[in-house]
């Protein structure tokens, strides 16, 4: 009895087929190998084509059948976990109308900013826990502006997870979770937002019936099976953003713990039982996975958009791919912490939330020609990128999250032990690495959906802990007063 988890990213889609009764990784894989494109055909824009979407997920589905040599009447479920914050838009017959809005495109900012101020920051906060700022719900509302041709074809607007299940089942339906996390849902009234969506002049038919988050969702068409390499009628049972289902896959779905992600994107999300909200809305709340009306959870937030990204930029314009990330990593420890003065503003991947949507770019700030190499480079951008997500983390501190225990899959920047170090000897937190991914975590939310495992502790089972690091207060000093200059390179402070 097996279970596979699709995680949609924004370089990949990727497959893992995990055996239901140990929790052990049976097969996994990717595509595309190389990064799927974000084209930016104006600036600020950011969008992607969902039918490469299908593509790859047809890809990794059959390679990972191909790799595990199973029937494919023995998976059981499906799960499905997405890039949060998208729009893709399709017509009555399931077309998709244009490119989806995918979550770093910052064109529906002043979309987002005028609904705010039409209803009123109280009014807004108290409903949404969120500003429109530059969510799903402002991203539609763009459309309805600018391109009114397609907007008057649209029959339902979806997240990505909508769309993937959707070509997988035939049926389009969405989750609470996935409302809040394009600001249409109403934590005050428990239900979608009627408010925001009567603001934009939405019609309510736009917007995709409500499924349980882990719950029979439909099952695979005979077209769609015979696309993925599986078989007719296995049920989607679960799906979640990728930073709440990052969670689950980490088991954080109680108040007090923390998880972390630095891929494209670097967050922090942690669990709270208040419906609690930033008054700027530099941290964001969302209704977590493990939410239900008697025991209600919520996801609070961070995200900096120029994480990962940033490294791979350096590795592929500055350095032509001349060297690994295991190489840079090595080149960036010969730096002191600090980078000797250097500093590095990260925010190269489009507005902030966090910096209350300001579109301040990327820059390195103290640059000595006669003083400062590669080396410097290297660390200062793997320190910004820390400062950046510690900025958001005393946000959310403010807001009542505690920060003790950063949970987090061994992967990407958490490769690096410079990133490491300075996030757990800056923070004073514990980081605790664990085996699984986002593709894990979407196939043991599958099985938690299809009533194979009766608890979270039967699922997570196979979980566990590959490498813990200790901060070293003696380092904290000097890491402090890096983030102390990093700060004050900042144009203003939000």
């Amino acid at each position: 009895m097996y279970l596979l988890g699709f995680d949609l990213g924004s370089s990949s889609v990727k497959a893992c087929l995990i055996d239901a009764e140990t929790g052990g990784v049976v097969a996994s894989a990717f595509y595309p190998e190389t990064e799927m494109a974000i084209e930016a055909p104006e600036p600020g824009f950011a969008e992607q084509d969902p039918n490469r979407w299908w593509e790859n997920a047809c890809l990794a589905s059959r390679k990972v059948m191909q790799q595990a040599n199973v029937r494919p009447e023995a998976v059981k479920a499906i799960g499905i976990s997405y890039q949060m914050h998208g729009l893709v838009v399709v017509d009555k017959d399931f077309q998709v109308l244009r490119p989806s809005i995918i979550w770093c495109d910052s064109r529906a900012v002043p979309y987002g900013k005028a609904a705010f101020d039409a209803l009123g920051a109280d009014r807004t906060m108290h409903h949404l826990l969120n500003s429109p700022g530059n969510f799903t719900a402002a991203k539609l509302a763009w459309v309805k502006a600018n391109e009114p041709a397609v907007y008057a074809q649209i029959d339902k607007f979806m997240l990505p997870g909508d769309y993937l299940a959707a070509r997988m089942t035939g049926e389009i339906v969405t989750t609470a979770s996935g409302l809040s996390e394009g600001t249409l849902w109403d934590f005050q009234n428990g239900q979608p937002a009627d408010m925001l969506m009567n603001y934009f002049g939405f019609d309510a038919s736009l917007m995709a019936p409500l499924r349980p988050t882990f719950a029979p969702q439909g099952e695979l068409t005979a077209e769609a099976a015979a696309e993925l390499g599986l078989a007719p009628g296995t049920p989607v049972t679960y799906r979640a953003g990728d930073q709440p289902n990052n969670a689950l896959s980490l088991n954080v779905v109680e108040p007090g713990q923390i998880a972390a992600t630095a891929g494209t994107s670097g967050v922090v999300y942690g669990v709270s039982d208040r419906a609690q909200y930033d008054p700027q809305s530099r941290v964001n709340t969302f209704l977590h996975v493990s939410h239900t009306p008697e025991a209600p959870r919520y996801g609070v937030l961070l995200c900096v958009n120029g994480t990962g990204i940033l490294n791979s930029w350096l590795r592929n314009t500055l350095l032509q791919k001349s060297i690994s990330y295991n190489q840079m990593n090595e080149l960036a420890l010969q730096a002191p912490v600090g980078a000797d003065g250097l500093s590095c503003l990260p925010f190269g991947n489009g507005a902030e939330r966090v910096l209350a949507n300001q579109d301040l770019g990327a820059s390195f700030h103290g640059l000595q020609l006669n003083r400062h190499g590669l080396p410097h480079l290297l660390r200062a951008a793997q320190e910004g990128i820390v400062f950046a997500l510690y900025y958001g983390m005393e946000v959310m501190q403010q807001v009542g999250v505690g920060l003790r225990t950063i949970r987090a899959g061994e992967a990407n920047m958490m490769l690096s032990p410079l990133f490491r170090d300075t996030l757990a000897n800056l923070s004073g937190c514990t980081i605790e690495l664990y085996n699984t991914d986002g593709a894990q975590g979407a196939a043991r939310g599958a099985g938690i959906g299809a009533g194979i495992y009766k608890n979270y502790a039967e699922a997570f089972a196979g979980l566990h802990v590959t490498r813990t690091i200790e901060p070293d207060t003696r380092a904290h000093g000097a890491y402090r007063e890096a983030y102390e200059r990093w700060l004050g390179a900042l144009p203003t402070q939000s």
